[in-house]
């Protein structure tokens, strides 16, 4: 059923470029883009097609390819800068998931680990197939993954779906927790990977981790949004590892209800989203 969803979006994305295709000017260009919402369109479309058993995908990711491959080469001699500033990257960005996904496709986690491995292809591409190897987390591929998460330096975007791709290898938390301390001191890095980190070590739920989480619940960043809040993510790791509420600096003494409210809510979210694997924007 779900495969029948990806490939209806797959062929309605494949119309929608159909008819930017047919647009005679980069103005009509601009109202079909926003008529047809084709940024949603094809996000959800290529999001489906990169999960594995994507075998039956094959002919409408290759529509999709093509027709992004006809609308590169249309857009890049449009005359207006707002097309060749805004839209040809993303663009590129959108035809490199197609390839990576119909690599996926054709040629299942053999292909996407050539493509991952072939330093001369574009970045975009490399990153799409890693990312769709992350979420078919094959048995096997953890090297892979450990390989990004030890190398000081490795690309940012590599690093998170090796981050949330690790939750998947029960028995290498270790690792994770290595790597938080290596980036807590850059703030950058902290902001952008911390909140995968921790979330990937509350899947996994190891002992190897419960240090980290009690040094966070005095010691860590908060922030209104729960997801990112790594005092509320080690409370809730500190309660389900010892069945206490700890103090923490987020709450003050007498706020017990509040708390248990608080936690109660974040645990749902976080037991909601704990399969997710989330993209990030590869320039």
């Amino acid at each position: 059923m779900v495969r029948v969803e990806t490939s209806g979006r797959l062929y309605r994305f494949a119309g929608a470029l159909e008819r930017l295709l047919a647009a005679p000017d980069a103005q009509a260009f601009e109202r079909e883009w926003e008529t047809a919402h084709v940024d949603r369109l094809a996000w959800e479309a290529l999001g489906g097609a990169r999960r594995a058993d994507s075998e039956a995908l094959e002919p409408a990711l290759d529509q999709v390819d093509r027709r992004l491959l006809a609308m590169l080469e249309r857009c890049r001699a449009f005359p207006d800068p707002h097309v060749v500033t805004f839209r040809v990257p993303e663009l590129e960005r959108w035809q490199h998931a197609a390839a990576a996904a119909l690599v996926g496709a054709r040629w299942g986690v053999a292909g996407l680990r050539t493509v991952i491995a072939d330093t001369g292809a574009p970045l975009g591409r490399r990153y799409f197939a890693f990312l769709a190897l992350a979420e078919r987390h094959p048995e096997g591929a953890w090297p892979l993954f450990e390989r990004y998460l030890t190398t000081p330096g490795a690309h940012h975007a590599f690093v998170a779906a090796a981050v949330e791709a690790a939750r998947y290898y029960p028995g290498h938390a270790e690792v994770l927790v290595r790597l938080f301390e290596r980036i807590r001191g850059d703030q950058l890095l902290r902001r952008f990977l911390g909140p995968k980190i921790l979330e990937s070590l509350y899947v996994l739920g190891e002992e190897c981790s419960l240090p980290l989480f009690e040094e966070l619940l005095v010691a860590g960043h908060t922030d209104p949004d729960v997801d990112r809040c790594e005092v509320t993510r080690a409370l809730v790791m500190v309660r389900r590892a010892t069945g206490r509420v700890a103090q923490s600096c987020k709450f003050a003494d007498g706020d017990d209800g509040v708390v248990l409210r608080t936690l109660d809510e974040a645990e749902r979210r976080f037991e909601a989203t704990r399969d997710r694997i989330v993209p990030v924007v590869v320039i």
